[in-house]
């Protein structure tokens, strides 16, 4: 374990998906990478301009979440270095902390022999982060459907679907921070009968129209009553585009998480400029800057890679 340094990449993941609120994730070739080893003072360098602004001390939420793990495989608090880079954009929705989260825990798992399976560190995540959409995305790659388990320290049944081809990504990144506690206190705390039964049939549409790759009903299967209608506020323009999407080209559009980042599937090079061009004018229309990614599904997960220090 002294001469070990361990090498993480992680990706990047959008939750919800619509209906699906905090059940489906989906990962992306977007990535964190986080090198770990033991150390006789704990020293964590911050790699990249997201990352400025994150404590460089034992505040981190790596080094909690490492530490956190030594301490109940029965190790001890450990002294580490660290060194975090990461091409996800902060507090956008696109699973920044669950990346950080799985990261930490599959880097201290493996520097520390490997005391936990790859589902006692997903439970470990999906506890911390509270859901297991992204953290399930980011560890297993693909899609993941997940639910909390109603014990607490119960496995967190999950299924993992492989994402269907053809399927691209189009996400539209405002220049503004959303923080996830922020984005769920506009949330009721009561719904209708009506809205929960439109919620349960439309991630049971969604999950199924994924698992078939029946990409003609995505449009209809990713509308959501649960979370959107009540964010939308929060996020300039995103009624607009939830609204419109499938008219420019998307087969279908999302809130990406929590936000403020928007989310599009769609397939082939005209649909693409075609939405492009209707964000231009729908986030001019609203005053907001931003920029967009066309992101690749990620298939694999977390990659993990250890070397001996000694040789």
């Amino acid at each position: 374990m002294k001469n070990k340094l361990v090498r993480v990449k992680v990706p990047a993941s959008t939750a919800n998906l619509g209906p699906g609120f905090d059940a489906i994730g989906m990962a992306f070739q977007l990535y964190t990478t986080l090198e770990m080893r033991l150390a006789e003072q704990t020293e964590i360098h911050l790699v990249g301009d997201e990352l400025t602004a994150l404590p460089a001390d034992k505040s981190n939420l790596l080094y909690i979440v490492a530490a956190d793990l030594f301490e109940q495989a029965g190790l001890g608090v450990p002294e580490l270095h660290l060194t975090v880079s990461t091409e996800v954009p902060l507090t956008r929705g696109l699973g920044s902390s669950a990346a950080a989260i799985v990261a930490a825990l599959t880097a201290a798992n493996a520097l520390a022999g490997e005391p936990f399976s790859r589902e006692q560190l997903f439970a470990m995540a999906s506890r911390r982060e509270g859901h297991p959409d992204n953290v399930g995305a980011s560890l297993f790659g693909g899609i993941v459907v997940a639910a909390m388990p109603e014990q607490a320290d119960a496995a967190v049944p999950y299924i993992r679907l492989a994402v269907p081809e053809g399927l691209e990504t189009l996400v539209v990144i405002p220049d503004f921070w959303l923080s996830t506690e922020k984005a769920r206190s506009a949330l009721p705390d009561k719904y209708e009968r009506r809205d929960a039964v439109y919620a349960v049939g439309h991630s049971s549409l969604l999950v199924a129209a994924l698992a078939q790759g029946r990409l003609d009903l995505l449009a209809e299967a990713m509308r959501d009553r649960l979370h959107q209608p009540y964010r939308s506020a929060l996020v300039p323009g995103l009624a607009e585009m939830l609204a419109d999407a499938s008219e420019h080209g998307a087969l279908g559009a999302a809130l990406s998480g929590a936000g403020p980042t928007t989310l599009f599937f769609f397939s082939g090079e005209s649909a693409r400029e075609s939405l492009l061009r209707f964000v231009a004018r729908t986030m001019a229309d609203n005053g907001i800057s931003y920029r967009t990614m066309v992101l690749a599904p990620d298939q694999s997960g977390t990659e993990i890679e250890v070397l001996d220090l000694s040789r």
